[in-house]
């Protein structure tokens, strides 16, 4: 069952007076996607999945999102993902995560199974990933792959920044692994990149803001030639 998230009539109408209010839309199982690629779902029907987040981001409670307490968020939700408490979250670990804890990242939509597909076959699929490992071009190349402009893929689809695979895009060496130090650079770039204002600190009325955007802006609107600066780490040169 279809639930509404935001109702954009105000900026639809800010945009252009003959056009029909926008409603952006989502589903029950659908989550909400953190810049650092945890997701959160709904318990109910009427959770707000980005406040969920917040909350457990917003550690001293007082309403804002600082670069410690991005950074520290990340590190926890880092540890839950570095199964053999290495420091790195190895390319078997992110295919757990891309698989377990949120297929939802999965850039082929035509392809990924739904929620309500067999385990079977959510099994099968997560064994070819797997099996991807002893390639490390294809794995590198999948797991790099940009998306077009205004397209939003992948985790992006859920979030706050245009981040198909929000955990393997902190890969800055691209050496198939991520570190914990390379995770917290992620975190810092990535805050910085949602506040827009430069104030130091994210709000849940600003993060509201910007998801809203977001997501109408699946056909971002840029000048000529600007960049899209939501967009993580480009690939090396020649990928």
């Amino acid at each position: 069952m279809a639930i509404p998230i935001l109702v954009l009539a105000l900026l639809a109408a800010a945009e252009s007076p003959s056009k029909q209010p926008i409603t952006v839309t989502g589903h029950a199982w659908a989550p909400f996607i953190s810049p650092m690629g945890e997701p959160f779902r709904p318990r109910t029907r009427t959770d707000d999945t980005l406040s969920l987040w917040f909350d457990r981001a917003d550690t001293n409670r007082d309403g804002a999102i600082t670069p410690d307490e991005m950074r520290a968020d990340a590190e926890r939700f880092f540890a839950s993902l570095d199964a053999n408490g290495d420091k790195e979250i190895d390319p078997e670990e992110l295919v757990k995560y891309e698989w377990e804890v949120a297929p939802d990242v999965q850039l082929m939509s035509k392809t990924r199974l739904a929620p309500s597909d067999s385990t079977e076959g959510r099994e099968k699929r997560r064994e070819e990933d797997l099996a991807a490992l002893d390639d490390d071009d294809d794995f590198s190349r999948r797991r790099g792959k940009r998306p077009k402009k205004g397209n939003l893929e992948g985790a992006a689809r859920y979030g706050l920044l245009n981040l198909p695979e929000p955990v393997a895009a902190a890969d800055a060496d691209f050496n198939r692994g991520v570190s914990l130090e390379e995770f917290r650079i992620a975190a810092t770039a990535r805050f910085e990149l949602l506040d827009a204002s430069k104030q130091g600190r994210l709000t849940l009325p600003q993060l509201q803001e910007v998801r809203t955007a977001h997501l109408v802006g699946g056909k971002l609107r840029l000048k000529k030639d600007a960049p899209d600066r939501r967009i993580g780490s480009a690939l090396p040169p020649g990928n």
